[in-house]
């Protein structure tokens, strides 16, 4: 049980938190901001907007989670420097509200050595294309559904699949993840289904499968396209009759556990090409998420960023705190082909190397820069518009084409574009 304290005079913001936080933390109300520094002992966390003056040394002892309205914007960049935990946008969704206090709640139970389990990220994002990815992965949770996750390698499939566990009834259940294309056809329905004793050469005991394993939670099943006609045919009876036998067993085996599949390939080609059973994909393909690539969400690369400097602070003890405007340039122009986990990878990096607070361009990859040097010299001024094209769909992608000319300054966009950063934000939202 956490103990959070509400730091607002917000009525409406007050009633708003109150309904999203879960019932089981004790929660405090407060519209003082002088009650902050009698309270310090007595609180895990805060939640605050604006409209309360937060001393600074609150900051170094309580994650602090502040709330804003989209016309407030101008003041993140100095609430991060401050020191501030998370930031929310309103209005406020329960899922934000329940990942913002899982993030904190996690940084406080660092008094042990943090697993890998323990500070596990959940996906970072406030793009349109990744708000329907998170609205339509809280409405399934719950189900039994089986789901397929479709994305290119590196855009964080296992961790949807993950999150989807987390906030489903099976929760408490294994999560058992497979990665099909990491295993031999002659090794795949040993991993899956287990074998008996004496099944073949050297099976001196009976082995349970990831099946067996994961019975009542979730099997993740990457590269699923990968798998074998043989282990295709089994997977598929386990889908229609939730039984299976081992490997050189007659007994049959009944089991209950949720299906989550992936693959950074187009299944319905594979399936056009006789490397997929059709029935399988129809199976599989109840519930799909398509993960956008990380170029097509653009404006969540400072929210990435400023996520993954908080992680690797704490895994190699830095304290970095921010990160220039002209290396944050370079990684809004960068294609990454690599995705999340490319972005993931060059911020570890630029962590480890930097030698102050800040992150500048010197720390990031060679080759990121030198793309980011070329284009600034090679890019002409305007953008490709195609005949056919919605004005909404023009203005959205003049907006992104201006955020990433200005490394993700909404208000320098804002001043070039002549319009508001409400506006900025709505557009994208849309």
């Amino acid at each position: 049980m956490a103990r959070i304290l509400i730091a607002s005079s917000d009525k409406s913001l007050i009633r708003e938190l109150c309904e999203l936080l879960p019932d089981e933390h004790s929660v405090t109300i407060t519209g003082d901001s002088s009650f902050l520094r009698r309270s310090l002992e007595k609180v895990d966390l805060i939640f605050a907007d604006p409209s309360i003056s937060i001393p600074a040394e609150v900051f170094k002892d309580v994650p602090i989670i502040l709330i804003v309205e989209p016309q407030q914007e101008d003041l993140i960049g100095r609430m991060i420097d401050m020191g501030v935990w998370d930031i929310l946008v309103r209005p406020l969704r329960r899922w934000q509200v329940k990942l913002a206090l899982g993030r904190s709640l996690r940084y406080l139970d660092l008094t042990f050595k943090p697993s890998k389990e323990e500070i596990e990220e959940f996906i970072v994002g406030q793009s349109p294309c990744m708000l329907e990815v998170f609205d339509l992965a809280n409405r399934i949770a719950s189900s039994k559904a089986t789901v397929l996750i479709q994305g290119e390698t590196g855009t964080g499939k296992e961790i949807l699949a993950r999150y989807i566990h987390r906030i489903s009834p099976r929760r408490d259940k294994p999560f058992i993840p497979v990665n099909c294309g990491a295993l031999p056809d002659t090794l795949i329905e040993d991993e899956l289904f287990g074998h008996e004793r004496g099944a073949y050469t050297d099976a001196y005991s009976e082995r349970k499968g990831k099946f067996e394993l994961a019975d009542g939670g979730t099997l993740f099943l990457d590269e699923i396209t990968t798998l074998s006609f043989s282990a295709q045919v089994k997977l598929l009876r386990v889908l229609q009759e939730g039984e299976f036998e081992r490997i050189g067993g007659t007994r049959t085996i009944k089991v209950d556990v949720r299906i989550i599949a992936a693959t950074n390939e187009d299944v319905k080609l594979s399936v056009q090409e006789g490397r997929f059973r059709e029935d399988l994909f129809y199976r599989l393909n109840v519930v799909t998420i398509d993960l956008p690539p990380l170029r097509e969400r653009r404006e969540d690369i400072p929210l990435l960023v400023e996520h993954f400097i908080r992680k690797h602070n704490l895994r190699h003890e830095k304290e970095v705190r921010s990160i220039s405007d002209e290396a944050m340039r370079a990684l809004m122009s960068y294609n990454w082909p690599g995705n999340v986990r490319e972005l993931e990878n060059a911020i570890e990096r630029a962590v480890i190397l930097s030698e102050g607070k800040r992150i500048g361009i010197e720390n990031l990859p060679a080759w990121i820069v030198g793309e980011w040097e070329r284009s600034d010299k090679t890019e002409q001024e305007g953008i490709f518009i195609p005949f056919g094209m919605k004005i909404e769909d023009v203005e959205r992608k003049l907006i992104l084409e201006t955020l990433r000319k200005v490394g993700g300054d909404k208000t320098k966009a804002a001043r070039i574009l002549g319009i508001s950063r409400r506006t900025i934000y709505r557009k994208l939202q849309g």
